[in-house]
């Protein structure tokens, strides 16, 4: 079923003196060429701007989400122009209002590169990790492949999670490898540089 929603209904933030909303727009769909063309079209032409986006084919489907900058008015005509757009492809689209994200200034951002043969349960393994010390993971992107010449099944992950400055870094780093060792898993886990 292709429907666009919409929920929540936060304050308005004040950008340049216009009430600017922050709106999360989420698309699945049939790969093909041209979807991100149709909806960044959408986006245009109702007045929005796309301030932040994740893209990606994954298997035969396309997954997009995006935050989308606009007015009142943006939204209303967004929702109506998406309506009409899955309608006519095989999209399914999702929106939904929020706020700017706040900060957390007692976190230290950090990177995490992790590389393995394939296994199940690494994302699990390390998210339950990184939950369990209160470490929130801020971006998470994972991949399959094949290894150069012998073709076995590899696993890559990089995140960046946002580390209490509560936490002793050298003690979380020793954790992280003994952690990774068990799962036999080569990883690094170094400060985000601007």
């Amino acid at each position: 079923m292709n429907k666009t929603v919409i929920f929540n209904r936060p304050k308005p933030q004040e950008e340049s003196g216009k009430i600017a909303q922050l709106i999360v727009l989420s698309a699945v769909g049939t790969d093909r060429a041209g979807v991100v063309n149709d909806i960044a079209r959408v986006i245009l032409d109702c007045g929005g701007n796309i301030e932040e986006s994740r893209m990606t084919a994954l298997g035969a489907e396309f997954a997009m989400l995006m935050l989308i900058s606009g007015n009142w008015h943006t939204l209303t005509k967004l929702q109506t122009e998406l309506d009409k757009l899955t309608k006519d492809s095989n999209l399914e689209i999702t929106i939904r209002k929020t706020g700017q994200r706040t900060g957390r200034p007692d976190c230290m951002p950090y990177g995490v590169d992790v590389v393995c043969l394939d296994q199940p349960g690494i994302v699990f393994s390390l998210a339950s990790f990184f939950s369990a010390r209160n470490i929130e993971i801020a971006d998470l992107a994972t991949r399959r492949y094949a290894a150069p010449h012998s073709g076995s099944p590899m696993f890559s992950m990089q995140m960046t999670i946002n580390v209490p400055g509560t936490l002793s870094i050298a003690h979380l780093r020793d954790e992280f490898l003994e952690v990774c060792d068990q799962l036999n898993i080569d990883s690094i886990l170094e400060p985000v540089k601007s």
